[in-house]
């Protein structure tokens, strides 16, 4: 009979057979995602190879756009940027307008759900304006800022606001009144009873809400930038269509969804460090 494995933890303080197994469960886990990504890349090379397709196909995708995907960092001045200027300057447009977002948005939504009052004066101005579409506001936007870049950075803003302010405001209304009662039979001050009662019972509902408005805010700037020109990826988008170059769009279309699903676990990343710890499951 062979000695049982020693899986003890080694004198650097890792223990190797749970990181193999760890190492493991990853590599199982990419198996399903790799799959599907073959499965449509066949699917799609079938339906494009035909004389009458009008789409390229994944192989003519990759050699038409070789030069974006190798060296996404040239900028040969003007427009004429690689992909990662063009990504890291809507980036630079999501990051304020999200940023004043969250900060107002929060700030609004507690103050609406900790006062019954301004509840009812607001939250019906809040719900008629969430419903406005995010490109309606580039015109206003515009007339009132008249300069391209903080119009698109004011969109970014005013569509990214109505998701934080609304699961603000119900994670506040959501807080057991055991605990209000609690509050106030200790005679919590203000910041203790933030701190140590609202704050840890309403994150996870803002970061509900950052989760939403952080996608809403990238499906806004690549809209917005298609109309009001410059460097950004939505321009380079639509300036690709205009040039026919199909296969730039492509690729371009696939790192819209990269960096969106990047911003999200960022988001999802910064919830586990702030969330109270008996709330992560």
């Amino acid at each position: 009979m062979t000695a049982p494995l020693d899986i003890r933890p080694t004198r650097s303080g890792f223990n190797v057979a749970r990181l193999g197994q760890q190492a493991l469960n990853w590599l199982k886990g990419l198996i399903p995602p790799t799959v599907a990504i073959l499965i449509f890349l066949a699917i799609w090379q079938v339906l494009t190879m035909g004389p009458s397709a009008t789409l390229p196909t994944p192989i003519r995708t990759v050699q038409d756009t070789w030069e974006l995907i190798i060296n996404p960092f040239f900028d040969y001045g003007g427009t004429d940027k690689g992909l990662f200027w063009q990504v890291f300057t809507s980036l630079q447009r999501v990051a304020i307008g999200f940023s004043l977002a969250a900060v107002a948005g929060v700030a609004l939504g507690i103050l609406v759900g900790t006062s019954p009052l301004m509840y009812s004066a607001l939250d019906p101005i809040f719900q008629i304006l969430r419903t406005v579409p995010p490109l309606a506001w580039l015109p206003i936007s515009l007339a009132a800022l008249q300069q391209a870049g903080p119009a698109s950075i004011f969109v970014i803003f005013i569509t990214a606001i109505w998701p934080i302010i609304i699961n603000t405001t119900e994670g506040v209304r959501q807080i057991p009144q055991d605990y209000n009662n609690v509050a106030k039979v200790l005679k919590l001050s203000k910041p203790t009873y933030f701190f140590k009662i609202l704050f840890p019972a309403t994150v996870p509902y803002i970061f509900t809400g950052l989760r939403i408005g952080i996608g809403l805010s990238w499906l806004a700037i690549v809209a917005a930038e298609m109309l009001i020109g410059g460097v950004g990826i939505g321009f380079f988008i639509w300036d690709s269509w205009n040039s026919s170059r199909i296969s730039d769009i492509i690729i371009a279309i696939v790192y819209v969804g990269v960096v969106g699903l990047l911003l999200d676990r960022l988001i999802v990343f910064i919830g586990t460090l702030v969330l109270p710890e008996e709330q992560k499951k």
